[in-house]
Parts: C-alpha cells; sequence; structure tokens
C-alpha cells in the first residue's frame, strides 16, 4: 500500500516536470526499493532520475526543486533522491557520469538557506548514478516519457562494481552509526562481486542468510528486521566492526579474482 502512494506521488510529480521541462524531457524513471518491491514508508526514500536532452534553464532547476520541497509533506520520512541527467551521457554511457542538478533531503536545509545559489552549483559527476542506471535498466519503471531500453545503455559490469565499491569503502568506520544500510549494503555489493547480482538491501540480506556462515546469520536477521520497519536494530558494535571487517576482506578478494 505504502508503495502504491509512493508511486502515485512520483507520477504527479513527473507529470509536473513535463511542464516544467516541455520538450527537453526525455523521460522520468523510477529506480531503487520501488522498483525492487521493498520500499517501506518509513526507512525508504523515492528514487527516481529525469532524462533530458539539455541542461534545464536555471529557472527550471528552481521549479523542480521547489515542487520536491512542496511535495514534502506527502512524501515518506526520507522523501527524495533525484538527479537529472542529459540523455547523451547514458546512452552509450559515460562513467563517472555527469549529472546536471541533484536533490535528496540531506540538502533539503542549503536550498531553503538559497535556493537560486543551490542550483547554480549542484552539477558535477556522480559514480552513484552507474549503480542507479543499472537497477533502472534491469529493474526500473518508465514512470513518463520514452521507454527504457531507448534510453539507457548497457552499463558496464566494471563500473557498476567501481560504483558500488565506493559506497562501501568506509564501512568499517560508519557500521556503528548506521549498522541497518551498512549491513545490508554490503551483503549486496559480495552478492555483486561474487556472483554478478543487482538486489536491493532487502534481497542483499537475503542473500546473506542463505551465503554467509552462520555466525553472521543473527546479525543480518537483525538488520532486515530493522529495515522492514521494526525496532531498531540492536547490536554489539564489536560485532558490528567484525562483520563489516569480514565483509570486506571477502568482497576485496572477491574483485581481485575477478580482475585476475
Amino acid at each position: 500500500m505504502s508503495g502504491d502512494l509512493a508511486r502515485k506521488l512520483l507520477d504527479d510529480i513527473a507529470g509536473q516536470y513535463g511542464q516544467i521541462l516541455g520538450e527537453n524531457l526525455i523521460g522520468v524513471y523510477e529506480h531503487g526499493s520501488l522498483s525492487f518491491g521493498c520500499f517501506t514508508w518509513k526507512v525508504s526514500d523515492i528514487d527516481f532520475l529525469v532524462v533530458v536532452h539539455r541542461e534545464p534553464g536555471q529557472q527550471e532547476k528552481e521549479e523542480m526543486i521547489r515542487l520536491l520541497m512542496d511535495r514534502l509533506p506527502d512524501a515518506p520520512e526520507k522523501g527524495f533522491e533525484m538527479s537529472v541527467v542529459c540523455g547523451s551521457h547514458l546512452k552509450p554511457f559515460v562513467y563517472p557520469t555527469p549529472f546536471l542538478l541533484h536533490y535528496s533531503n540531506a540538502h533539503l536545509e542549503a536550498c531553503r538557506a538559497d535556493l537560486s545559489g543551490y542550483c547554480r552549483n549542484m552539477n558535477g559527476v556522480d559514480k552513484d548514478l552507474a549503480a542507479h542506471c543499472m537497477v533502472t535498466k534491469t529493474k526500473g519503471r518508465r514512470v513518463r516519457g520514452a521507454e527504457i531500453d531507448e534510453v539507457f545503455g548497457e552499463v558496464p559490469r566494471k563500473d557498476y562494481l567501481d560504483s558500488i565499491l565506493a559506497d562501501i569503502e568506509n564501512a568499517c568506520g560508519e557500521i556503528e552509526e548506521n549498522p541497518v544500510y551498512i549491513t545490508l549494503n554490503l551483503c549486496r555489493v559480495l552478492a555483486a562481486a561474487e556472483e554478478e547480482a543487482v538486489l536491493s538491501k532487502d534481497e542483499g540480506g537475503r542473500w546473506g542468510l542463505q551465503r554467509l556462515d552462520d555466525q553472521w546469520k543473527g546479525f543480518i536477521h537483525k538488520a532486515l528486521h530493522a529495515y522492514s520497519g521494526g525496532a531498531a536494530m540492536d547490536m554489539d558494535p564489536d560485532e558490528a566492526r567484525k562483520f563489516a571487517g569480514h565483509m570486506m576482506e571477502r568482497i576485496y578478494r572477491a574483485v581481485s579474482i575477478r580482475q585476475i
């Protein structure tokens, strides 16, 4: 039910983006937990990509971000994660991928303080877009515009792997602070490194329950329970650090073997 509400909200936003961008809009595409079918209102955000022919103007950028800010009362607690990308960088795929605008709730206060300056300066390249595009290509939903296969080229496996490895490089130091995300993310990265699987955090955790040693299964169960909306994850900091260290060692070993 919560996924249906999130999709309705995204459909509404995509329609208004069509009015803002006009013929410059190629399409709006859902990815992330919504596409994997594991979205929960409490812990998920609404992830989507906006693909355009050319860079939007300053006024258009401000209207796009303002719309997301205006819709936050209707959104899940974590809000939105949105990136604007030029279609010429997706087919053939360019890595690291340039982006023309980005928004997440992490930037909400900066947008409130100086939206004009934020929209002028929020551009560059983002390694995360390789993972977002891979998920869009394999699991995503066209919300508005051209079909996914018309817009998104193949994401090379080496680029996808480099993207998700960058997301866990500080896992040993961050797992105590964000245990649920780091635990499940380590599982899905290991699945990608060992089996070339493209999984959600939920699927990654369940993969870990099947593939990892019994000593880690209780820890992963706690993360999955918290991720599904249960109680906060109760963990032993020493166990968390040991888990992260074990997973990082196994991930980098798998990557090294594939590169031989």
